[in-house]
């Protein structure tokens, strides 16, 4: 479901949140666009050095993780 929203007023816009997919605070960067990028795709990404924890392997889902697809459709309602 792909729905068009118009650009916002800010060019970009972050949040501090707590991803369990790699077990650690990653930060979200929102664009103007409506573009992400997630400091977890860095460091846990595909390509990344594997880093296992807690006994399982953590990998980010990048963009389209949960948490990253929430937080930019939270900031698309709030937009006029």
């Amino acid at each position: 479901m792909s729905t068009q929203h118009e650009a916002p007023n800010w060019q970009v816009t972050a949040t501090t949140l707590r991803c369990e997919a790699v077990d650690d605070e990653v930060t979200v960067l929102v664009y103007k666009d409506w573009s992400v990028t997630c400091t977890g795709q860095a460091k846990y990404g595909q390509g990344a050095n594997p880093v296992k924890r807690k006994g399982r392997r953590l990998e980010c889902r990048g963009p389209e993780c949960p948490p990253v697809v929430d937080y930019r459709r939270r900031l698309q309602e709030q937009e006029p």
